[in-house]
Order: C-alpha cells, then structure tokens, then sequence
C-alpha cells in the first residue's frame, strides 16, 4: 500500500437557512442556492488560508430538515439526486481547487420512487461523487432499514456502510446522531474506514461529544466532525445553537475544537493515516481493534431484536407519525427479551 502524506481536514462550521419554511420549490430553490452560495463562499477561504486537502460540512447545511412536511411534500420541496443540482456546484469547486469536499444532504432515488434519505456525499479532486452513506438510524424519516432486505440485497453489506479507498486513506461517513449508534462506526471500521467523516447538526450535550471521542478511540479512526453554526435546524425559534465542530485523533485526543456557535473555517488540522496504520499494527495493550474478541459478542447481536425492519418494504413511508407505533413495538420486544424493564406505575 502506498505510503500516505500527512495531510490537512478543515470544518466548514457555517450558518444555514431552512427551506422548510419556503411555501413552493421555487422558494425552497433560493434558500437552497444561498446556502450552497454560503459553503462556497467559506471553502474559498479554507483553501486560501490553509493547505486544507479536504472539507466537511454540516449536515442539513444546505436544505435545513423538514419540520411538519410529509414525505411527498417534503420531496417535491427540497429533495435532490446525489450527484444533482444541488452537488454540482461543490463538484465544480472539488475540481478547481484538487480538493475533497463531504457534505450531506436530502436525496431521492429513482429506483425508489416515495422515499427521500438523509444522505452523506463525498466528492474528490476530480469532482466526482465517491462516496454515498445513507442514514440508517434516522430521526423519524425514511431509513434504508425500512425496505433492509431490498435495500440488502441491491447494495450489500458493504454498500449499506461504505469506505472509499481514497489518496487520503481509507475514508466513511457518518450522520449526526448516528455518532452515538456505536455498530455504525464499528460497521464502517470493520469495512476499513481510516477516517470518519461527520457532517453534523445538533445542540450541545455531553453524551454526544462523549460518543465523538469514544468512537475514535475505540476503532482507531479520526473523527472530522462539522456542526453548523448558527440555530440548528430543528430550531424553530432559533435560540438552539449549534457550534463545537471538533477534530479527534485515534486515540481520543482532540486536535482541533471551537467551542462556540459563530462561523468560521478555524477548526483544520493534520490527519497522519501512517501514524495510525503504525500503531494498528503494533502488539501494544493500544491496540483495541487487535484485541477484540468478536466471537464472543456475535451470538448476542445475532439474537438482537427491537426495531422492526421491512415495515415499508413495498409501501414507502408517507407520514412521520407512522415511526411511532413501530418504537411501542420496540419496547415491548425488548421489555419481553428482558432487555429493559417496565417503568413503574
């Protein structure tokens, strides 16, 4: 394997709109381009300012979430294709400067038709897309879990949590709250991730920047993780803040970190992937992903159960509230499995 350069991430921690609040897709279409208007504007000056090789941005930076919209309303209001209009102009700019660029966004499929995916992308120096992770664990939107056996069997275990081989190293994605879901990282890790990379878009709270340094620690990645600044996109009144975009080696030390909510481009560091690859391959008690005993924890997820899959595996979801009765199933298949007891009276 080629040896790999020490090279620069930077943390595009920008403030977005919300198209959510625009009446008709022409509305939803200019809150949309001033964002990615806003992006651009930012990793202009990364590139000027540093020797930044790659970029992250927020996530729901450049369509905000849905708030009360339907499936097919929120469809017809602000989803995309990935690669699509809304993408072209970051590849444009992926291929001017030699640079990548990771961002996330809301995306339609047309082999599924009825369904939109909260989806991370990655674009090269080429200006291609290389890389597509969509959301499993969603807030209550459609998941690729929802239809898993078609899902399965079109992508893979591998597509379903995919690592590109890149000249950086070996880079996945992650969404989010899906931080806090430690299989994703462990899936993405076992698929040979090096890097993981986090568009992200929430307020503070201790477990979350907990679950940032635990999973590069214990997979031995690092972690680019891009909030946005600003309100949050789940905040109506926008008094919830984001901020903190963070940088994480492999072993849990932070290397870059703003602890407030304003935008800027300062959160850049150097990610070393030969350090890393050194250090997973030495017998140390450091080590963690050598010593590991997989076969010891395989009978406990092979037995797992909770969350339904295939509940809208021929009819797409249309309605939020739908996830609702699923979660009651859940709980009550865990309280039988004795995994949670029953709240007192």
């Amino acid at each position: 394997m080629a040896l790999v350069k020490t090279w620069r991430a930077t943390c595009i921690q920008m403030e977005s709109d919300v198209a959510t609040i625009a009446a008709t897709r022409q509305a939803a279409t200019a809150i949309i381009a001033a964002n990615v208007a806003r992006a651009i504007s930012m990793i202009e000056a990364a590139v000027k300012d540093t020797d930044t090789k790659l970029i992250v941005l927020p996530e729901f930076a450049l369509q905000g979430p849905p708030h009360t919209e339907m499936v097919l309303e929120w469809i017809e209001k602000a989803c995309d294709t990935i690669p699509g209009k809304i993408t072209e102009p970051l590849q444009a700019l992926a291929k001017k400067h030699r640079i990548f660029i990771a961002g996330n966004q809301f995306e339609t499929v047309e082999k599924w038709p009825g369904r939109f995916f909260n989806s991370c992308f990655l674009i090269d120096p080429n200006g291609e897309v290389i890389l597509r992770f969509r959301r499993i664990n969603t807030a209550v939107w459609p998941s690729p879990h929802d239809f898993m056996d078609d899902y399965i069997a079109d992508v893979g275990f591998v597509g379903a949590f995919p690592v590109v081989d890149t000249e950086l190293g070996r880079l996945g994605m992650i969404a989010c709250g899906e931080i806090a879901v430690p299989e994703v990282a462990r899936a993405l890790m076992m698929n040979g991730a090096e890097v993981i990379l986090h568009p992200t878009n929430e307020e503070f709270t201790p477990a979350q920047e907990a679950a940032k340094i635990a999973r590069a620690a214990e997979n031995m990645v690092y972690l680019v993780s891009a909030n946005v600044a600003g309100p949050i996109g789940f905040s109506r009144d926008r008094s919830v803040k984001g901020g903190r975009s963070r940088i994480v080696d492999f072993r849990g030390n932070t290397l870059a970190y703003d602890t407030g909510a304003e935008a800027n481009v300062g959160v850049t560091a150097e990610i070393d992937i030969q350090r890393l690859r050194v250090a997973r391959n030495e017998t140390s008690m450091g080590n963690t992903i050598a010593r590991a005993r997989w076969e010891m924890y395989r009978p406990v997820y092979e037995a797992a159960t909770g969350y339904p899959p295939n509940q809208f595996l021929s009819v797409p979801m249309t309605d939020a509230k739908a996830t609702v009765s699923l979660v009651e199933s859940s709980i009550e298949t865990l309280r039988n499995s004795g995994v949670i007891q029953p709240a007192s009276a």
